[in-house]
């Protein structure tokens, strides 16, 4: 097995691993694509890793980013993996480095918390750890339609990172990590001291359920997209928003009960939902 061969193959372990949603909508991707989001889903991995599970993460952020750096100026030597296959990636499609580089910002903003005020507060955070995920995805996924295709992958990564945070509020909050923008909670009457004791009331539902809204209808105007994404990529890509959107359903069958309870999609439903999609 080549170099190049062993380093597609960690990347795909990564997802295999890490991202059983990613890695099963994307593998009905044609080789060179999936091959792609491989790498491109170990970037993202790496990162994220570095911010949340790194002895230093400040200082390894900062060295992740002068290595990215050096990556795009084609200084860095690529005996790492990650970085081989990702540059394969760099030279068989048109890539952007935008993304990339704001995904890095937003790992940025976990780091050095600010209140989130408002829900655009909310989106700007959403657009720099999520939407650019589908930035990076479109020159693979839709080469030919980057440009039309742009304000949907933005819309997705609103919706799928607002799920996130939506299953997540008890995890985050142990880590004091604060997403829901303080405006909502003044709106409903949920306090802070309402947060810590973990209190599932009808403020709270009310206050989750206005976030859901807005993550369904970035949902939709997402799939209103897909009949432009090529044929080959439109059963990944739905099949990818269906899995996350089943997560709210499943939040609400169980009560909304985040602090306590992880709240997942199981295999055979994701199964069924990629079936439907095809």
């Amino acid at each position: 097995m080549s170099d190049l061969n062993q380093a597609y193959h960690y990347c795909r372990k990564l997802i295999e691993e890490h991202s059983k949603t990613f890695s099963r909508a994307f593998m009905l991707l044609p080789k060179q694509q999936k091959k792609a989001v491989w790498a491109i889903y170990a970037f993202c991995r790496r990162v994220d890793d570095i911010v949340d599970e790194g002895v230093e993460p400040k200082k390894g952020l900062e060295v992740f980013a002068d290595e990215f750096d050096a990556f795009m100026e084609g200084k860095l030597a690529l005996n790492d993996p990650c970085w081989l296959a990702l540059d394969d990636v760099f030279r068989n499609f048109s890539i952007d480095s935008e993304p990339y580089y704001a995904m890095i910002e937003g790992q940025r903003m976990d780091l050095y918390p600010h209140i989130i005020r408002t829900k655009d507060d909310l989106l700007h955070y959403c657009y720099h750890v999520a939407s650019t995920v589908g930035l990076m995805l479109l020159p693979v996924i839709a080469p030919r339609q980057i440009t039309s295709l742009k304000q949907g992958a933005i819309e997705l990564g609103y919706a799928m990172q607002l799920t996130n945070i939506l299953r997540d509020i008890g995890e985050d909050m142990e880590i004091d990590r604060i997403y829901l923008p303080q405006e909502l909670m003044e709106k409903y009457g949920y306090t802070f001291v309402d947060l810590k004791e973990k209190k599932v009331n009808k403020p709270f539902i009310h206050m989750w359920e206005e976030l859901a809204s807005e993550a369904e209808i970035y949902y939709d105007r997402a799939m209103d997209t897909l009949k432009a994404y090529p044929l080959y990529s439109r059963t990944p890509v739905g099949g990818a928003a269906k899995m996350y959107r089943a997560i709210l359903k499943k939040v609400r069958k169980n009560g909304y009960q985040v602090f306590n309870h992880r709240h997942f999609v199981t295999d055979q439903e994701k199964q069924q939902i990629i079936a439907k999609m095809q």
